[in-house]
């Protein structure tokens, strides 16, 4: 059973005076101004279907606002458990019901339960809060790009190999349980593996590299082939048994996909289109981006609108590496749709520059849009004159301090949740600790 929010209030929750503790408070005002979300919240935890009886979990409110808190301070789930025990201020923020000390395993999993489409409900209704308060209209509006990392090591063909080596002995080991004794016999290649994998990191010289990455993928594949023959035996153990074979289903065409890519790259030189390659066996949503000159991030692409205030007004997750002139109009749309009207003015990354773009835009009603590079416009195409590009082409840099602030202060530069969908929601979980700490910045009362 969980309910939505505790009723009645601690009188010992106290806030602390420093700044820190005078924002917690702000946020916890306006959290208690909008209970209506935390319908939303308490429909993710129990989209499971469980029965809504028994002792009571750890409510609504508490779960977001422990969410809250630990992408506000940047938080591990174990230091997490220990401030809402330990501080005050951060207590009195959480909610928690008296006595309540919850562990960092079940503030993971609650926290984690929370959908990325809530963050962004929660995102929307700040964001109108804002605009009836007269904090951000959303007349004039800045748009650039970034990425954000998934949780993954820097890949290479051979630490892939490695990974699928490892993960397949686990699962012919754990084959050996659920079948009593009746498992083919295997090898365990896994110390083999490793070694060609150390080797192949320190190789000097094409011959002797292409030479250990065989004997990498020959051990690959006989480990597959062993496990492939397990999965056709009959294995006892009910539930167990079929999350392994779910599992070896799950992993055997991204091993293949492995295996197929390392051939083509290293045995027969060709080049592997960043599309069909896969960067991670555990992080398969993971794109490769790439930003100009700039080192690859194997993570996803993110599409941002900010306003005057400096509230991110708009977010999207893309997929792939689209170039932005192609995410212009769209991020503008969404803008107009939320908003109900074009914004006045947009200034924009050179990236987003195109005759198409600037067109499209006049003709949704944006009266100025200045393009950080003109790339081939004129200033009296995109804006009335040389003194209003300056200062929108001026206004458009400040979008660069937020994103700055997000990867730095909020973790947007890499997601420490595993899956996409909890990685959509970690990215909007840190726009929304974001918002409302500006908002609690701009509008301390």
């Amino acid at each position: 059973m969980r309910q939505e929010r505790i009723i009645q209030a601690s009188i010992f929750d106290v806030f602390s005076a420093h700044e820190i503790g005078r924002e917690l408070r702000a946020i916890s005002l306006w959290l208690d101004g909008h209970r209506q979300l935390l319908s939303s919240v308490a429909a993710d935890l129990r989209r499971d279907g469980l029965k809504q009886t028994g002792r009571h979990g750890l409510p609504a409110e508490a779960v977001l606002r422990c969410g809250l808190l630990k992408q506000y301070r940047q938080l591990s789930y174990e230091e997490l458990a220990f401030h809402v025990q330990d501080s005050a201020s951060f207590r009195a923020f959480a909610r928690l019901p008296v006595g309540w000390c919850p562990k960092k395993s079940v503030l993971h999993k609650t926290i984690s339960a929370v959908r990325a489409e809530t963050w962004e409900q929660i995102n929307r209704v700040l964001l109108a809060g804002a605009k009836a308060a007269k904090v951000e209209s959303g007349a004039v509006i800045r748009l650039d790009s970034t990425t954000s990392a998934a949780l993954l090591h820097e890949p290479s063909d051979s630490s892939l190999l490695w990974d699928a080596v490892r993960v397949m002995v686990r699962l012919l080991r754990q084959a050996d349980e659920l079948c009593a004794g009746a498992a083919p016999a295997w090898r365990n290649h896994r110390r083999l593996a490793k070694k060609r994998a150390l080797a192949i990191k320190y190789s000097r010289g094409q011959v002797e590299r292409v030479k250990l990455y065989r004997e990498l993928i020959a051990v690959t594949r006989t480990t597959l082939g062993h496990l492939q023959a397990a999965a056709q035996m009959p294995l006892s153990g009910g539930v167990a048994a079929e999350a392994w074979q779910a599992e070896v289903r799950h992993y055997q065409p991204l091993i293949e996909q492995i295996i197929m890519q390392s051939e083509r790259r290293v045995l027969r030189g060709e080049t592997v289109p960043a599309q069909e390659k896969l960067v991670s066996l555990f992080e398969t949503h993971a794109d490769i981006i790439l930003k100009g000159s700039r080192t690859p991030c194997y993570g996803h692409k993110l599409n941002l609108t900010s306003g005057r205030s400096g509230l991110i007004l708009d977010l999207v997750i893309e997929t792939g590496n689209p170039a932005d002139s192609e995410r212009f109009l769209a991020m503008l749309d969404r803008h107009i749709a939320f908003y109900g009207s074009a914004p006045r003015q947009a200034a924009a990354d050179g990236g987003y520059a195109t005759r198409d773009n600037l067109d499209h835009a006049k003709a949704r009603g944006v009266a100025d849009v200045a393009f950080h590079k003109k790339r081939g416009l004129t200033i009296e195409d995109m804006v009335k004159s040389h003194w209003v590009y300056r200062k929108l082409r001026n206004f458009r840099a400040g979008i660069e301090a937020g994103i700055s602030c997000l990867k730095r202060a909020y973790g947007l530069a890499r997601s420490t949740w595993r899956g996409l969908a909890h990685f959509k929601a970690y990215v909007w979980s840190s726009v929304v600790a974001y918002n409302l700490t500006l908002l609690a910045r701009l509008r301390p009362s």
